[in-house]
């Protein structure tokens, strides 16, 4: 550890006044990136967050130091990053295309809960190494992400078809036209009036161009006794 920073691993006003303030630091940010995304959690919210949880582990260390509790010092903490779940999960939604967005929110939500422990615990080097580390990984490589995902999109299709042998022509299709298939579920749709079983399938496609989705998607409904071929 640094030892600039012995200074503020007491339980003096200064040290925990360094420690709130680091948590501040830190929270904002790591939310401020977030902000400027119009993403649901922003500013605000990852510093009260990672605010929130320096208080927490600074309560632990209170009890366990000043007021002479011996208890378990890690069990406010604990609550914490267990707790935090339930903040990341109002972030995270799916979209009409069934995509799913506020992943990376709800992740960065849990990290700056965690920083925030690092705060209170007085672990300022790591806390502003792990900030660093979030604004690389936020800033720097989602353009490696957004680059690889440019190669590769995915598709989800609706098909109904009439007989269960169809879906083995179906994905026939899907690899002679070089796509690829992530998944698939298959349901059976019950007899309605004098119309017989009929079949329906969702399956993830993943194509390399917005023109091959297309040709695919053509030639399953040209397939026959296939019903309906939709994306989703």
């Amino acid at each position: 550890m640094l030892s600039i920073f012995d200074f503020a691993r007491d339980m003096s006003l200064l040290a925990v006044t360094v420690r709130l303030v680091c948590a501040v630091l830190c929270g904002g940010v790591i939310g401020i990136e977030r902000e400027f995304k119009r993403r649901p959690a922003g500013f605000r919210t990852h510093i009260l967050i990672c605010l929130g949880a320096a208080i927490a582990m600074l309560t632990n260390l209170y009890l366990y130091q000043v007021m002479e509790l011996y208890t378990d010092i890690s069990r406010l903490g604990a609550q914490v990053i267990a707790g935090i779940g339930f903040i990341g999960a109002g972030t995270i939604m799916v979209t009409r295309r069934q995509r799913v967005r506020g992943l990376t929110t709800a992740a960065g939500l849990w990290t700056a809960a965690i920083i925030g422990l690092v705060c209170g615990a007085g672990y300022i080097e790591c806390a502003i190494f792990a900030t660093a580390m979030v604004l690389l990984a936020e800033l720097l490589l989602v353009k490696i992400e957004y680059r690889y995902s440019r190669l590769k999109r995915d598709t989800n299709l609706y098909i109904e078809y009439w007989h269960s042998a169809c879906i083995e022509s179906i994905v026939q299709v899907i690899k002679d036209n070089g796509a690829q298939m992530g998944g698939l579920e298959i349901n059976r749709i019950p007899r309605d009036g004098d119309l017989p079983h009929r079949y329906c399938a969702v399956l993830s496609l993943q194509s390399s161009s917005p023109e091959q989705t297309r040709r695919i998607v053509n030639l399953i409904a040209a397939l026959e006794d296939i019903n309906t071929v939709e994306e989703l």
